[in-house]
């Protein structure tokens, strides 16, 4: 995984709170939700094992419309004198950044999928895409689905369209998930709560609607299958957009396929609770992850990832 050093990165596009401190807790976002919230409902699976939720949208019922104009509260704000980016702006210009600093790297990163979709959108016709900003935070965060901490993970809140991420959960997949970890690891993951707002914008996510149940070929699974076939679709695609050298290595590839496995809900479940219960499931197996990625990434077209039809 190596960018173009010459690349010009865009930080505006990463909001960076760390700065600011971990965010008080207690809010209504996070662990003591149900599944079946608005706005795209909680397709989290809470372990209470490992006090740990998967990557995925976040589970409040508090989400507002596509509009993003309900929510249960507001981003914190930077400390006098730091900008919404932080220092990003300074540290982070090149390509050749992206290379040295695991910020300028997500900065990358987001730059690259999102330069993807835009292109995605323009070339079948659709309506203008619509960037989402990703949050950097430390703790907790307050975002308009309700207060996260860290132990959410990765994340997107369909109510203000933007993708939130504390970098610590990476050494947290492959320390407590088994993950092989690495760059494209981390790119896996971003891209894939990527591919929830492309699924937001498109009105896939309202179509699952809030009644949605977990089980092994629920809405919420097929959702969250759909999102890691978005996320192989930009790795075909993500040289084309400008910000990488070369096409991605089969190590890259592995990375990617290790944390897909890592997180699927049979092992999450085999590792928490020693045995698997299929009518919990919410995410898709270690299996289905590894094989909707592949359908994304050796096609390259998003139209193959309809997994809301026939077997998954």
């Amino acid at each position: 995984m190596q960018f173009d050093d010459d690349a010009q990165l865009d930080p505006s596009q990463v909001e960076d709170v760390r700065a600011s401190g971990p965010q008080p807790g207690g809010g209504r976002g996070g662990c003591m939700l149900p599944i079946g919230g608005r706005g795209g409902g909680c397709l989290l699976l809470i372990l209470a094992v490992a006090g740990m939720f998967l990557f995925g949208v976040f589970p409040s019922p508090f989400t507002g419309n596509e509009s993003g104009h309900q929510g249960g509260g507001q981003q914190p704000s930077a400390p006098p004198g730091l900008s919404p980016t932080g220092n990003l702006a300074a540290r982070c210009r090149t390509g050749a950044d992206a290379e040295q600093s695991e910020d300028c790297r997500v900065v990358g990163t987001v730059n690259s999928i999102q330069s993807y979709w835009r292109q995605a959108f323009g070339e079948r016709g659709r309506k203008t895409y619509t960037p989402a900003k990703t949050v950097l935070f430390s703790q907790a965060v307050n975002t308009a689905c309700g207060t996260a901490d860290s132990a959410v993970g990765p994340f997107y809140c369909p109510a203000d369209r933007k993708v939130y991420l504390d970098l610590t959960f990476f050494n947290t997949l492959q320390r407590d998930f088994g993950a092989e970890g690495g760059p494209f690891a981390q790119a896996y993951v971003i891209a894939h709560e990527y591919g929830h707002h492309m699924q937001n914008l498109l009105g896939t996510m309202s179509r699952v609607g809030p009644k949605s149940r977990p089980g092994a070929g629920s809405p919420s699974v097929r959702l969250e299958l759909q999102a890691d076939c978005y996320a192989g679709v930009w790795a075909h695609n993500a040289v084309k957009t400008g910000f990488y050298r070369e096409p991605f290595s089969q190590k890259d590839i592995d990375q990617a396929l290790s944390a897909a496995s890592a997180v699927g809900d049979d092992s999450i479940q085999r590792r928490t609770q020693g045995r698997v219960t299929p009518d919990a499931f919410t995410h898709g197996t270690s299996q289905q992850r590894e094989k909707w990625f592949t359908v994304g990434y050796e096609s390259g077209d998003p139209m193959r990832c309809d997994t809301f039809s026939g077997g998954i």
